[in-house]
């Protein structure tokens, strides 16, 4: 009797041909790579992983071995006035882009206009995150310390001052 079960069931079930399950799952895994390779490309379009990849750039930043002591004062001042938002070691953030970028160099942006723009603001002409509002309560001591911060870290990541070109 079981041999006569036997027999009709596979009687009922077409016959597959060989192989064809791991046909089936090969396309899957294709399908879902494809799938999730476009999707990490648009939310990285979008900016979906913006932080962090701030964060990874504060960790390529290299800090001078020695800082004068004026920037030694200057990166204390940093870190209290504008690190919020310009980032630890000037790496940026959400909020203000990086000192740590070629654009910034002493001779396309000389020390006054850092002075100036936590004084008066700026408008925003190199990034997309706003216009900079003025910063309450730094001295005009203050922000000689920071730009000196600024300026060393800078050397120290290869930015050296440059001409200004346009």
């Amino acid at each position: 009797m079981a041999s006569t079960r036997k027999k009709r069931r596979q009687q009922a079930e077409p016959e597959r041909p060989a192989g064809r399950g791991s046909e089936s799952l090969t396309k899957i895994v294709v399908i879902a790579v494809l799938v999730g390779g476009i999707g990490l490309l648009l939310t990285q379009w979008l900016g979906v992983f913006r932080s962090d990849s701030v964060a990874d750039k504060s960790a390529s930043i290299v800090e001078p071995a020695r800082l004068t002591a004026l920037a030694m004062t200057g990166r204390g001042y940093f870190d209290e006035k504008c690190s919020t938002c310009h980032g630890k070691l000037a790496a940026g953030t959400e909020q203000g882009p990086p000192f740590i970028n070629a654009i910034y160099n002493p001779g396309h942006h000389p020390d006054e206009a850092f002075m100036r723009a936590p004084r008066t603001g700026v408008r925003a002409h190199h990034w997309n995150f706003g216009d900079m509002p003025p910063v309450e309560d730094v001295t005009d001591a203050q922000l000689r310390a920071i730009v000196a911060y600024v300026r060393e870290l800078q050397q120290a990541n290869g930015i050296p001052p440059q001409p200004h070109a346009m």
